[in-house]
């Protein structure tokens, strides 16, 4: 395997273009969105209630579903200029980490640490008799952990983790690649609000760093300072668009999520009393 090899992508090609995707479950619309499109480097956070088309996003954006297809091919999901990737090369562009990701990690077969990070290179649910693991593997797994502040779990079962040191661990999983970007679908899910907030400032230093983070979530707390723009979801459509200034106030989130709220900041993280 060629760790060098990653797609060549200009960067005016959008991280992600959404243009008329429905998707159906019998005749009940999950989710219907006209268009979205966000650019490399621009961290975004997609905030909406539970039932609003959030999961049904990420599985779209993660290749689990398909949008209906249109007479007219107007209809497409495209992630950096294309609508079909192997899973190998887009994971060198875009790293994924969700809750149902965790449990396959944490349960059933026992599974080390390590070699969850690094079979990461492999696609894999860890390491199999016909991977050929090489030094720069190895490197690359052990820098990641270290910049997750992991590189202590080394030698632990997966199972026997904290809900935070497992989630470090996943996006551990997600750098070897060193992707362009990462997919956080409700990363902050299980942690205490020690551990949230601890979590979410090593979140920060990956998006100094020049990773982009696409944050799903439904509280606003999580939102770190370095989001700029938030998408709202409801109902399966889109219902607002822009700069977090404009959208995170209690107007706006009291008609998202259906009751009074009362929003607050400090030092740049914004939190909501409903």
């Amino acid at each position: 395997m060629n760790l060098a090899t990653v797609p060549t992508i200009d960067a005016t090609t959008p991280l992600l273009d959404i243009r008329h995707a429905t998707v159906l479950r019998g005749d009940r619309s999950l989710l219907d969105l006209a268009a979205l499109s966000i650019a490399q480097g621009e961290h975004t956070a997609i905030l909406g209630p539970n039932g609003s088309g959030k999961s049904t996003l990420v599985k779209l954006i993660t290749r689990q579903l398909y949008p209906l297809a249109r007479d007219d091919g107007s209809s497409h999901v495209h992630i950096y200029g294309r609508e079909r990737w192997q899973v190998s090369e887009l994971r060198k562009l875009l790293g994924i980490v969700s809750p149902a990701l965790q449990l396959d990690y944490t349960s059933d077969s026992p599974l080390e640490v390590f070699d969850a990070v690094i079979s990461g290179f492999f696609a894999a649910r860890g390491l199999g008799l016909d991977h050929q693991v090489t030094m720069l593997m190895r490197e690359r797994a052990t820098e990641a952990l270290r910049l997750m502040h992991a590189d202590h779990l080394i030698g632990r079962e997966m199972a026997t983790l904290s809900t935070g040191e497992a989630r470090r661990v996943l996006i551990a999983r997600a750098l070897t690649h060193r992707p362009r970007a990462l997919l956080l679908d409700e990363p902050c899910m299980g942690l205490d609000p020690a551990a949230r907030r601890q979590f979410l400032e090593t979140l920060r230093g990956l998006a100094r760093h020049g990773t982009t983070l696409i944050l799903v979530t439904h509280h606003i707390e999580e939102i770190l300072p370095d989001i700029q723009r938030v998408v709202m979801l409801r109902q399966g459509g889109m219902f607002a668009d822009g700069s977090k200034q404009a959208l995170l106030t209690g107007e706006r989130l009291g008609s998202l999520f259906g009751v009074p709220v009362e929003v607050t900041q400090h030092e740049g993280y914004f939190s909501a009393r409903f």
